[in-house]
């Protein structure tokens, strides 16, 4: 019998010890994978990554303040962007199971000052999953110029979007939505009678000792805050300043990596919800893209089981979250240098922890292209494409080309922006976001037989393109 415990012993110590093993090999290429691609200029901020519900990994890379030198680390803190809105929706779903809302009612249930016309059509579920018609805010022309800046309460800004006609009759399809997320946190105010930021300290982060988490004030002195950069190419400048006000419930909060995993473990118990509640939040109830959305999170099933996430990107921020159920995987990137390729990143290190090949980090073509455009000229850049274009080291990516071409456009430079949505077309002919691109650049610049030709393909390719049939509907009558 002795013997027996002593032998079942070993083979647990074996056991632990071998997961030890396997689980520092991951975390040695996953800081390989991350030192690359803080090397290459596309990874400036905070990593944490968990296999079995343990962390594996977690690190900061490059700057949190880069006027002072100031290295991120686990514990630095970063805007989320929409990353907040599975918060919102926890919040809302923690009301329903108290009873104090109904997911399935019309708006103007809890909303009686909401333009009834379409207040009496959109139901709560709708917000919850992108699905109600409502235009995004943020895709309106002028917005991060004419009102980003600008401080509104809760009741003011949904008045800038409340009277506008909807896009599509909802419950229809999904279409992302920042304006669906921000009328759930004037929702929550108007039952609960708090603030959003008192409601959700006192249900989510409080309970959580998710201590370095909150509502972000732009004036509030917080301690290890990162500061938020923009990169044009391989210049980087100072965010644009947002007033806090603006993304509200829809992306106001910050976070650190490590307050993520708290989180994360919380959503495997039922410290904030009932079992049933937890699992609404899952529910694959529209298509969305590739996937589905639940409330407050995209989600993929395949031969790893079901994993959801969510990015998010606000003014000198971009960041990821994903959770795998079936081993009960985190993975947690916040940067601070603006847009980059968090989902690239994500990917790879879920390989490296299903144990799969994965990607090596390239540098990007982009960089390279904006810098010669900017600096040399036209004539420079098409050369430095045709030099780099089959160099194996470079690769061309379509969010970091689109995000150059933009800027190109927005410094007056638009026969070079039109080069960079071209070769981005070339590259990505079945995107219809690249032909969009392209035929905004070509109505720029005063072209609008080309911006028809890439507008009407643009739509073809991707169906949800509402901005894309306005403009198309706007050229047609010209």
């Amino acid at each position: 019998m002795k013997k027996s415990i002593k032998l079942i012993a070993f083979f647990v110590a074996f056991q632990l010890s071998a997961f030890s093993v396997f689980a520092q090999d991951k975390a040695q290429k996953i800081e390989q994978l991350l030192n690359k691609y803080s090397e290459y200029g596309q990874f400036n901020g905070s990593a944490l990554v968990a296999e079995n519900g343990k962390v594996i990994f977690k690190k900061g890379f490059g700057s949190a303040n880069m006027e002072w030198n100031i290295p991120n680390q686990p514990d630095t803190k970063f805007r989320l962007g929409s990353i907040s809105k599975q918060f919102t929706a926890l919040l809302i779903v923690k009301l329903a199971e108290e009873g104090k809302l109904k997911l399935d009612v019309p708006i103007a249930t809890y909303l009686p000052d909401y333009p009834k016309e379409n207040g009496s059509k959109i139901t709560i579920h709708q917000l919850l999953t992108h699905s109600s018609g409502i235009p995004n805010y943020t895709d309106a022309p002028g917005f991060f110029k004419d009102k980003a800046r600008n401080p509104y309460t809760p009741e003011a800004f949904v008045k800038t979007f409340s009277s506008l006609p909807l896009e599509f009759t909802p419950g229809e399809k999904f279409s992302y939505s920042n304006s669906g997320y921000f009328l759930l946190g004037y929702i929550i105010e108007k039952i609960t009678g708090k603030t959003y930021e008192q409601y959700l300290q006192e249900i989510i982060f409080t309970p959580l000792k998710m201590v370095n988490s909150g509502y972000d004030h732009s004036d509030v002195i917080l301690k290890n805050r990162a500061a938020g950069y923009e990169r044009k190419g391989k210049l980087i400048s100072n965010a644009p300043y947002v007033d806090m006000s603006i993304p509200y419930a829809a992306g106001s909060l910050y976070s650190t990596v490590e307050d993520l995993y708290l989180w994360d473990q919380a959503l495997y118990t039922n410290k904030l919800l009932s079992a049933k509640s937890m699992e609404s939040l899952f529910q694959p109830y529209i298509k969305a893209g590739d996937g589905s959305y639940g409330y407050g999170w995209f989600i993929e099933d395949d031969e790893n089981g079901k994993t959801v996430g969510h990015g998010g990107g606000i003014n000198g921020f971009n960041t990821i979250i994903s959770r795998n159920f079936k081993h009960k995987n985190l993975i947690v990137l916040l940067n601070n240098t603006g847009g980059t390729v968090l989902g690239e990143m994500t990917d790879a290190i879920s390989n490296i922890l299903n144990n799969k090949p994965f990607d090596q980090p390239k540098r990007s073509l982009a960089y390279e292209l904006f810098e010669t455009f900017s600096t040399k000229g036209f004539k420079a850049g098409i050369e430095s494409y045709n030099k780099l274009k089959n160099d194996p080291t470079y690769n061309i990516k379509e969010n970091d080309m689109n995000r150059v071409g933009y800027q190109l456009l927005q410094d007056g430079k638009k026969k070079e922006a039109i080069e960079i949505f071209k070769i981005n077309v070339e590259t990505f002919p079945k995107s219809g976001n690249v032909y969009d691109s392209l035929g905004e650049a070509y109505l720029a610049d005063g072209d609008k037989k080309l911006a028809l030709a890439n507008y009407k393909k643009s739509v073809e390719l991707d169906p949800t393109n509402e901005n894309g049939k306005k403009v198309l509907d706007e050229l047609s009558k010209k």
